[in-house]
């Protein structure tokens, strides 16, 4: 008689190849499960790789626009600069030529009133040259029209037609740039 807990040794071997397939199939599908799982994670990385690449290029573009504002902003700011700079020496050379003319026609003594505009007519050189105006007296130089405007042209002995030979006014520029030309009389 069998007892129930005794099996024949071939049922047993049944039983246990039977209990070793159910381990093999469940074995067979974990690897299967984590793949699926592995690859659903590599799909989440590359997503936020991705996202993270946008994110870089948005920002690399924001910061480019920025510098290139930046950029364009100094420059403007700097032509600003440049053009009231000159606007104002504009406004100053005819006080500064009024001043030397004064100098000028002081009389021969050094008083106290022709003194102060000399030392008016200094500072004021000094704070253009400060700014970068530079004033000029071409005598002596061949004639410019792109420097110099010419008032009247004599025949001179000894000059060099096309040379400058006396300075009405002299000529004011800013760096290469000429706010004014210098007045000047050329020699035929």
């Amino acid at each position: 008689m069998n007892h129930p807990h005794h099996q024949a040794p071939e049922a047993a071997a049944a039983d246990a190849a039977a209990v070793d397939g159910v381990h093999e199939a469940e074995e067979a599908a974990a690897p299967d499960e984590e793949a699926a799982a592995v690859e659903a994670d590599l799909d989440e990385l590359r997503a936020k790789a991705a996202q993270r690449d946008e994110y870089l290029a948005i920002a690399q573009r924001t910061q480019a626009d920025f510098e290139n504002y930046r950029k364009r902003m100094s420059r403007e700011v700097g032509l600003a600069e440049g053009r009231g700079v000159t606007r104002l020496a504009k406004e100053l050379l005819p006080a500064l030529d009024n001043l030397d003319r004064a100098i000028g026609a002081a009389p021969a003594g050094q008083d106290s009133l022709t003194e102060g505009f000399r030392l008016v007519h200094a500072e004021l050189t000094a704070a253009l040259a400060r700014l970068g105006i530079e004033g000029y007296v071409p005598k002596g130089e061949l004639f410019d029209p792109n420097q110099h405007e010419a008032m009247a042209q004599h025949p001179v002995e000894g000059a060099a037609s096309g040379t400058v030979i006396e300075v009405y006014q002299p000529g004011y520029r800013l760096n290469d740039t000429i706010l004014r030309p210098a007045r000047v009389v050329v020699a035929a």
